[in-house]
């Protein structure tokens, strides 16, 4: 009976682990999820360390060429989906896939569980993609499209080796 109860209690705690690494909380700082050397790699140039964009959160975050301020400027902009509302950071990953004029999305296969490409005429692309409960949109700007998605899914994947 004792070592019934024993292993009943050690299948419990091993469930009880097992669902908790499950259901990890998502990442909220943007600027942790990917290096200063691993932008500068896949950028090609040499890029500053991430930094907060919008001060008051820490689920923005850019890397940019320092002193370059052009448009067309070789960067990358990580924005981690928050809880919005009533909006969990699954629903606004979901809200984003849906379709909408101009707008075209694509489905992205490797990356996460879930991901597509959003692409907007003069603006460029967007990889928006999920693991789990935590979401995300990554932009890389100052290349053509294409290669900006080649660009995106690779940071996409030093991300999610993080998590």
């Amino acid at each position: 009976m004792k070592l019934k109860i024993t292993f009943m209690l050690a299948a419990w705690m091993f469930w009880a682990a097992s669902t908790r690494t499950a259901h990890a909380a998502p990442p909220t700082d943007a600027c942790s999820l990917l290096t200063q050397a691993q932008v500068t790699a896949v950028l090609g140039v040499p890029v500053g360390a991430g930094e907060k964009i919008a001060p008051n959160t820490s689920a923005l975050c850019g890397w940019e060429v320092s002193g370059e301020k052009s448009f067309q400027r070789k960067r990358v902009v990580l924005n981690i989906y928050t809880q919005m509302g009533s909006a969990s950071p699954t629903q606004r990953f979901n809200y984003a896939k849906m379709p909408i004029k101009g707008i075209t999305k694509v489905p992205v296969t490797g990356i996460g569980d879930d991901a597509i490409f959003a692409v907007t005429p003069g603006f460029g692309t967007g990889l928006l993609f999920r693991k789990g409960d935590a979401a995300f949109d990554l932009r890389v700007y100052g290349f053509p499209n294409d290669q900006a998605e080649a660009r995106e899914k690779q940071l996409a994947q030093d991300i999610l080796a993080r998590l």
